[in-house]
């Protein structure tokens, strides 16, 4: 058994005794970027066996101040599975996860590939593929990290699928071309306060700038965007913490709602 499989059966364990997420044992943890997103394919690779297929890709760390408190200079990919994949109005289980967080983000529907070949990406590349934009809140499972120990070892991040646990997407809106989505003004509530307000360009300057990161990412590894595929393109807001009885809502200025109670 190779390193990075062997790494994805001990995360695989770790997620199913719903263990607290640390650092992977030394002898299999990743050295370099190259050998996380390995990892990450064979863990992804053992989950989708559970939970379909991969129709999707999120972005973590995609400010600059979170790159810097964990300590690394360049934002993570992660890979979303169809079964997690929800419409607004959800609901999930707040006993179903570890360490249940929410963030909130402009995600992109794929209306044509993006092929490896075709890299590097640029926004108006990108523009040309993009059919739909939606409002959408990731699922993510922090397993009760100390984040104080992120940054003794950050590339754990990539391994771990950088905790992602699906999304709740709003209605796509095949108009997006009339808006500025960098300046598109977002506000989040929990139980109907507001937690915190952004604009598109905190999804690293453009959230189609984003999604040409993801796309290039995916090109230094061989892979492409496939029409279709959901991007999530970043937080706008500040990840939060949520618990039984909440109810997560997300707007986006002339893009509409996203709703997620939590049970």
């Amino acid at each position: 058994m190779s390193k990075a499989a062997e790494a994805a059966a001990w995360l695989l364990r770790a997620h199913d005794a719903r263990e607290r997420f640390r650092a992977l044992p030394e002898d299999f943890a990743p050295r370099t970027t190259g050998e996380a997103y390995a990892i990450q394919e064979a863990f992804v690779a053992l989950r989708a066996k559970q939970r379909g297929a991969a129709v999707g890709y999120k972005i973590a760390l995609s400010s600059a101040a979170m790159r810097r408190f964990v300590g690394v200079d360049s934002p993570q990919a992660g890979v979303m599975l169809e079964s997690t994949i929800r419409r607004s109005p959800a609901r999930i289980r707040a006993a179903d996860y570890v360490g249940l967080i929410v963030e909130f983000e402009i995600a992109v529907e794929l209306a044509e590939d993006l092929p490896a070949a075709d890299a590097p990406f640029f926004r108006s590349r990108v523009a040309k593929a993009v059919g739909a934009v939606m409002p959408a809140i990731e699922i993510a499972d922090d397993r009760g990290a100390d984040y104080a120990r992120l940054p003794q070892h950050p590339l754990d991040l990539i391994a771990d699928n950088t905790w992602n646990e699906g999304a709740v997407l709003g209605r796509p809106a095949a108009n997006w071309r009339e808006l500025d989505l960098g300046k598109i003004r977002a506000v989040a509530s929990i139980n109907g306060s507001t937690v915190g307000e952004g604009i598109g360009a905190e999804a690293m300057g453009h959230p189609l700038d984003a999604v040409a990161w993801i796309a290039d990412h995916l090109a230094s590894r061989g892979h492409g965007l496939l029409r279709g595929e959901i991007i999530i393109t970043g937080s706008l807001v500040t990840s939060k913490r949520v618990k039984a009885g909440d109810l997560v809502r997300f707007e986006l200025q002339n893009l509409g709602g996203v709703e997620l109670r939590i049970e």
